[in-house]
């Protein structure tokens, strides 16, 4: 019997052993077999799978639209067509251009803060020319096209 044991498999992929068993549970990884005495025995594709799902993760997907994704390219046949990497990869990619949005008006306004001399919350808060948003709509209100946050 061969195949890469979890050390093996978890040092390849940058991870540690309880992250294997955490994606088998999750449904990222295949069960592996078992050498007999027990240890568990991945194939040698399972490193390019833990690498995907790695990647995934800096892309911003969570485990969840990585194990649909996975789960669509193992079921190409059958699959949707709303179900593919392009189609979520631009529902991310709009996600991300919303997450720039909203930190380029987080940016603006501490500089505004810093260039306004805001030192105190509270005296700012109380000033007409603190550009922080204490209760007023400026400029949180629409993040993004948002709500403010609570």
């Amino acid at each position: 019997m061969s195949g890469l044991r979890s050390g093996e498999l978890a040092a390849a992929g940058g991870v540690n052993p309880q992250t294997l068993r955490y994606y088998e549970r999750r449904g990222l990884l295949a069960k592996p077999l078992r050498s007999p005495g027990g240890h568990r025995l991945y194939p040698p594709e399972a490193v390019v799978v833990l690498r995907v799902i790695k990647a995934a993760q800096r892309l911003g997907f969570t485990l969840r639209e990585v194990a649909e994704l996975l789960d669509t390219g193992r079921h190409r046949h059958g699959r949707k067509p709303d179900a593919g990497l392009q189609v979520r990869a631009a529902a991310k990619l709009a996600e991300v251009d919303a997450k720039i949005a909203d930190l380029s008006v987080i940016r603006e306004t501490l500089v505004a803060a810093m260039d306004a001399g805001c030192d105190d919350l509270v005296t700012c808060a109380a000033s007409p020319c603190c550009p922080l948003p204490f209760g007023c709509p400026l400029p949180f209100a629409d993040l993004a096209g948002r709500p403010s946050p609570a």
